[in-house]
């Protein structure tokens, strides 16, 4: 396949942007196609099984989009379907686990380390084998934070609502004394700043969106598909009607989103 082939990169909605923002500013050479399965979301509350054939399906859409590598930018979807996606197509993949994990271990000072995520990427487990495999003395402290994600996309993240709530997540993570704080979830981002302020300033926060931007450079770099052309251009695409994805995607991308194409599954 071409070194200028697109990347391949999907989410259940519009979160995987902060990932597509990431890649932009890091690999401003990449093409990049965007899928997000906005007509199924939220993954975070379904069953692996169905979120593992979900990804499938939108891995198979952007390989038959002709991506020289897939990421899958779903937290949900990575930490129950990467294994899987790997073994089905002869392309790259790359979750957003394996590098938020790495960055907290790399950053964390005593090893108490928190992560926040949606109640499926919780539940999984897949932060915390991950941290434990590479840093097998990390003491874990783990959260379900499901509402922070409508509150992203709303454009909440100032409310005086969002605060309270987000307090009321982070308190029990804030007095286990940890010193990293890992966003598991690719909406996180756009709270950050509040989160950030709530935890303080001993502890570090990390957004896996631009760990994964790491990850995926080093991923071309080892494979020898970087490309070596002028600015790349990008392409978006919904399993539902735009118009919520072209409102909402602006906050998460940083840009315009001007043009997404609709796509049945």
């Amino acid at each position: 396949m071409p070194s200028s082939a697109p990347i391949g990169i999907f989410d259940s909605g519009v979160g995987g942007l902060t990932v597509v923002r990431s890649m932009r500013h890091q690999l401003p050479k990449e093409s990049i196609l965007y899928l997000g399965d906005t007509a199924r979301v939220p993954y975070g509350t379904k069953s692996p099984q169905v979120v593992e054939r979900y990804a499938l399906k939108c891995a198979q859409f952007l390989c038959n989009q002709g991506a020289k590598a897939i990421i899958i930018a779903c937290n949900t979807a990575s930490a129950v379907a990467v294994e899987s996606v790997r073994a089905h197509f002869q392309v790259p993949v790359l979750g957003v686990i394996q590098p938020g994990a790495e960055a907290a271990c790399q950053q964390s000072a005593t090893g108490r380390i928190g992560v926040i995520g949606t109640q499926g990427t919780i539940e999984s487990g897949s932060y915390q084998k991950a941290i434990v495999a590479l840093r097998p003395d990390a003491t874990l402290f783990t959260k379900a934070c499901p509402l922070f994600v409508p509150l992203a996309e709303e454009g909440l993240h100032q409310h005086p609502a969002s605060r309270l709530l987000a307090e009321e997540y982070l308190r029990p993570l804030c007095e286990q004394q940890i010193d990293t704080l890992v966003l598991g979830c690719t909406h996180y981002p756009l709270l950050q700043a509040l989160i950030e302020d709530i935890v303080g300033p001993d502890v570090t926060v990390v957004d896996s969106a631009s760990s994964v931007a790491q990850a995926a450079q080093q991923m071309l770099q080892d494979a020898s598909m970087e490309s070596a052309g002028p600015t790349g251009s990008h392409r978006f695409f919904s399993t539902d009607t735009p118009t919520r994805f072209i409102q909402v995607g602006q906050a998460f991308l940083g840009d315009s989103v001007e043009q997404v194409e609709v796509v049945d599954l």
